[in-house]
């Protein structure tokens, strides 16, 4: 098919809301074309609707390969290729680990570990067979700084971290490309989420990014490729170093959850913006 210079056929999922939806609209405007992927599929037609002729929508439960098939054998037959998939779907169930019922925690690791390697290792063989592609996966922070609240969550960011690595170094030597993501807190319907249960405290400790940042940041490493990206850049070096420190983490802990709280008291009573 003939495209525009420079233009891609992009695949997000996590599409309805958040990084994903600001991630399709940018990349739309930036005249790639866009394909959003949600297991709220009207959320995504709504948001392919505001974003115009560039987009569209499909439904996508990422826990199903049948689901994932179904949406990849569209896009080949509408487009003829995909060039990016942009992992970027998860959930949060928060709470202390203890009192997260067992169903909850599997639910997040099949959604956010299973689901996002599941789609890898689906595309990957077309990716191959075009002798292209480019796998982004959406992980964050919280796969060096895993924090009380959401154990689970950040466990699954931990196994995701791993397997991404772990799947690029095999393949190596084929034509396909990854980079993986680490967003810091960022303001999404999932950290509303997050705001609502005070076991969250931490996360309101420093100032959470605009979703519009971190597609932008997303869509920069689309264009170069590098192995990793950091949100913010600056906080890389830190959140290495002391994710392999089991007592500094307890330290970073305990300084800063007080400080968490209030932020997380005044974001209650004045708004995201306090």
């Amino acid at each position: 098919m003939s495209r525009k210079q420079g233009s891609r056929i992009i695949l997000v999922t996590g599409a309805a809301s958040g990084i994903g939806a600001a991630t399709a609209r940018l990349a739309a405007s930036a005249g790639h074309k866009v394909v959003l992927a949600d297991i709220n599929e009207a959320g995504a037609r709504a948001v392919a609707a505001e974003t115009g002729r560039d987009a569209s929508a499909r439904h996508l439960d990422i826990r199903s390969e049948e689901n994932w098939n179904a949406v990849l054998d569209h896009i080949w037959t509408e487009h003829g290729r995909l060039d990016v998939l942009i992992n970027n779907a998860a959930i949060v169930h928060t709470g202390f680990a203890i009192d997260v019922p067992i169903e909850k925690h599997r639910h997040t690791l099949d959604t956010n570990f299973m689901g996002a390697a599941i789609g890898m290792l689906t595309a990957l063989p077309r990716f191959k067979a075009q002798g292209s592609g480019h796998l982004v996966t959406v992980a964050s922070m919280v796969a060096f700084l895993p924090f009380p609240g959401i154990a689970s969550y950040a466990a699954s960011k931990h196994a995701l971290r791993a397997f991404h690595h772990a799947l690029a170094i095999e393949e190596r030597l084929s034509p396909v490309r990854f980079t993986i993501v680490y967003p810091t807190a960022t303001e999404t319907p999932m950290l509303e989420q997050e705001a609502q249960d005070d076991a969250m405290a931490l996360a309101f400790a420093g100032s959470p990014v605009a979703a519009e940042h971190v597609g932008r940041t997303i869509l920069e490493a689309v264009a170069k490729k590098p192995a990793e990206v950091y949100i913010p850049a600056e906080r890389g070096r830190f959140v290495r170093e002391i994710g392999v420190k089991p007592r500094a983490l307890a330290k970073m802990y305990e300084r800063n959850k007080a400080i968490g709280a209030e932020k997380l008291k005044a974001r209650r009573a004045f708004g995201t913006s306090a």
